[in-house]
């Protein structure tokens, strides 16, 4: 196969726009493309996800990337019912004829046919869309390692759980990496099929995925060896390139309502910060709960809180707790994280904030609501032990101080914090100059440029040594304030 010529290659970039997955996406080929400045990328998305996601980016940042968008389904007297899945249904179904109007637009602009295709993962349809374009497709899942093998595991999950598998919440200890978690724990539609549009999409994915040129995630290898190996197995190639947090470029988030000197202020070890992500919040019993568990447990804290917290939490609870923390409506969370007086964090156990918390150092009480968020949880407390979910995955007063207990004050939650300090040094060297997500990102990166598939395997890595200094300079500020962070903490 030909090396095509720089200026014909034409990667077209296909995002979820819901949740936290084109974001990522986006950054991902942010680095792709500012080492492949002759390559032309273009970003399919809808218009209120482009907007979100290339708000202040400028020219320089993206003088190779342009934004296309595709209709998003929604009926024209579509009224929100405030259930985050509707809308999604909607677009599943305009898929792929909306991507399809875009390509061809995009095609048009360009003048150049599509060579690869890199979407999210979902996009089961894109495994017959570059087949059809004689295209690569490099499918970048978002979340984490345990799911992915779930999903593509999912007509074995099915015939070895029988139909009373998750009534009966049996043990999935026929997978590997699972030992412990149960039916339960998994994502919908995974035990049981059902006939949503978004668990049909999941299940066509789970299929498609294994025909992909390369499938890249965002994690490392080292998070758990043994599933990174046994997910090597199932596809062609399997990338790892994250965490994203440390291999691709950030975005500044300002510290307008000054966490960071309160928490130079306080004891190391000591604070509860509190996120449940962009998307759900716990319900108004649940938020009462908590706060009533931290005002009675006197344990400092820092909330990102979206919405009104004086009209969603104890009538009182922000005037008497003004001394002992902060709600504020947004926080600088890697900064947060990465301070040694955070002691815990309290998340719905998303993927991207399991990822910050282990490059923070932090272990997790989690509280999850869907999608992969029972199993994350239930992986970060018994394969990783570096965190604790919450009885029936609720808070109650008693349930909440029980767990700060646990993960603040007790042998184990000493050991939970040595443990992600060990992820957290795996994850910092796979980001460096000669780790394995730089490696991967460079075989990436390859792929995209139009690299014959019989030179990525032995692409010699001494002559990516610009790339792996970029690389290393992802990871050194991290790296630097690690070991400073880690001898404070031991």
């Amino acid at each position: 196969m030909a090396v095509c010529p720089a200026d014909d290659r034409h990667v077209a970039v296909l995002a979820f726009p819901y949740g936290t997955h084109a974001a990522p996406l986006l950054n991902l080929v942010r680095r792709a493309a500012a080492e492949a400045p002759d390559v032309t990328f273009s970003f399919l998305s809808t218009k209120a996800s482009n907007a979100s996601v290339f708000a202040g980016l400028n020219e320089e940042q993206l003088h190779n990337i342009r934004p296309y968008d595709i209709e998003d389904g929604l009926p024209d007297d579509f009224v929100p019912s405030g259930n985050p899945q509707d809308p999604v249904a909607y677009f599943v179904k305009a898929m792929p004829a909306n991507y399809r109007t875009a390509m061809e637009e995009a095609v048009a602009k360009t003048g150049r046919q599509i060579t690869c295709l890199v979407s999210d993962a979902f996009f089961w349809f894109c495994a017959d869309m570059a087949e059809e374009i004689h295209a690569k497709w490099v499918p970048l899942w978002t979340a984490g390692p345990h799911p992915l093998l779930a999903h593509i595991s999912s007509q074995q999950i099915k015939e070895k759980l029988g139909p009373d598998g998750v009534q009966e919440n049996k043990e999935i200890d026929f997978l590997t990496g699972f030992n412990g978690l149960k039916a339960a724990d998994l994502p919908e539609g995974i035990a049981e099929l059902k006939e949503d549009p978004f668990s049909m999409m999941l299940d066509k994915m789970g299929e498609a995925l294994p025909r992909a040129t390369a499938v890249a995630i965002n994690s490392f290898t080292a998070v758990h060896l043994p599933i990174a190996h046994e997910l090597e197995s199932k596809f062609h190639m399997f990338l790892n390139v994250g965490p994203f947090i440390l291999t691709t470029p950030q975005s500044v988030t300002l510290d307008d309502e000054g966490c960071l000197p309160w928490l130079d202020v306080q004891e190391e070890g000591s604070v509860v910060y509190i996120s449940f992500g962009s998307v759900i919040m716990p319900p108004p019993d649940e938020l009462a709960a908590l706060a009533d568990a931290l005002e009675e447990g006197k344990y400092p804290f820092i909330w990102a809180f979206r919405g009104n917290p004086e009209k969603s939490l104890p009538d009182g609870f922000m005037e008497r707790t003004r001394k002992q923390g902060k709600v504020v409506g947004w926080a600088p969370q890697m900064q947060i994280l990465k301070h040694s007086a955070v002691g815990v964090c309290m998340t719905h156990g998303g993927w991207n904030s399991i990822l910050d918390c282990i490059v923070g150092g932090v272990p997790m009480i989690s509280r999850p609501f869907f999608g992969d968020q029972m199993l994350n949880t239930s992986t970060l407390e018994h394969v990783w032990e570096i965190g604790v979910g919450l009885e029936n995955n609720v808070f109650t007063k008693e349930e909440t101080l029980r767990v700060l207990e646990i993960v603040m004050s007790s042998e184990k939650g000493k050991m939970m914090r040595e443990k992600v300090f060990e992820l957290k040094d795996f994850a910092l060297e796979a980001a460096g100059p000669e780790g394995d997500s730089t490696k991967n990102f460079c075989t990436f990166a390859d792929i995209l440029s139009g690299l014959p598939h019989d030179r990525l395997h032995h692409h010699p890595h001494g002559l990516r040594g610009i790339r792996h200094k970029i690389a290393g300079a992802f990871a050194a500020a991290h790296h630097k304030f690690s070991r400073r962070h880690h001898h404070a903490k031991h």
